[in-house]
């Protein structure tokens, strides 16, 4: 008799214990994945991946900013203003001087976002605030052409839903990221474009779950200039 209770008094106790650890799992499975961010640790960090973190706080609050239907940006306009796909974007609106740039002009309305009523419409946030010269790579638009046609080999823009490795994973980082380090400047808030516009902006770890896949650019080998007689 004593042996059948110790054996029953045993399943119990196992029993308990598998709804106790049940319990917490489930419930620990419920908290947000939200990744706090220390200004005072002394981890390296990865350089390209430095930018994800640098500056989520502040692409965090910008995402939560309601998202106008009317002044949506859509990856057609995103493209629209590149000369090519990987290429700085143009500035779409009259610059007041050739000398007005950085922390003088650019950096007061793309540095944190808003929305600006002068062109109806929301403020993209550059990805790379410490780069102050901002006419080195981008220039104004003289027409509504804006780009010559060129016979250089033309590098495929990536396409939304086609870059999971399975139908269930995260997809991954199509581009190169290379002065686009911070995920959340073009994939959060108002101004992202609505099909790539991330739906968890909190989880600023970016780079845990996606990986980088980019084969837009392959390697051509070293190029020699051949002789006249060749």
């Amino acid at each position: 008799m004593r042996k059948r209770l110790g054996i029953i008094s045993l399943f119990i106790i196992l029993f308990i214990a598998f709804i106790a650890i049940w319990n917490y799992s489930y419930q620990t499975g419920k908290e947000e994945a939200y990744v706090p961010i220390s200004r005072e640790h002394s981890q390296i960090v990865i350089p390209s991946e430095k930018g994800v973190f640098k500056r989520a706080d502040q692409a965090i609050n910008y995402a939560d900013m309601p998202v106008d239907e009317k002044h949506q940006r859509s990856l057609k306009t995103y493209y629209k203003n590149r000369a090519y796909h990987g290429a700085p974007p143009s500035i779409p609106h009259e610059v007041s001087s050739e000398r007005n740039m950085g922390d003088n002009s650019c950096l007061k309305c793309h540095e944190n976002g808003g929305f600006t009523e002068k062109f109806k419409a929301y403020t993209p946030i550059t990805p790379h605030p410490e780069l102050v010269n901002c006419r080195q790579c981008h220039v104004p638009q003289k027409t509504q052409g804006l780009f010559t046609a060129f016979q250089y080999r033309k590098i495929e823009m990536p396409k939304v839903g086609a870059n999971n490795a399975l139908l269930t994973s995260p997809p991954v980082i199509p581009h190169q990221i290379q002065l686009r380090e911070s995920c959340l400047s073009c994939h959060a808030g108002p101004s992202a474009p609505k099909e790539i516009r991330v739906s968890h902006p909190e989880r600023v770890n970016c780079r845990q779950c996606h990986v980088i896949n980019n084969k837009e650019i392959k390697d051509i080998d070293v190029f020699i200039r051949k002789k006249k007689d060749e």
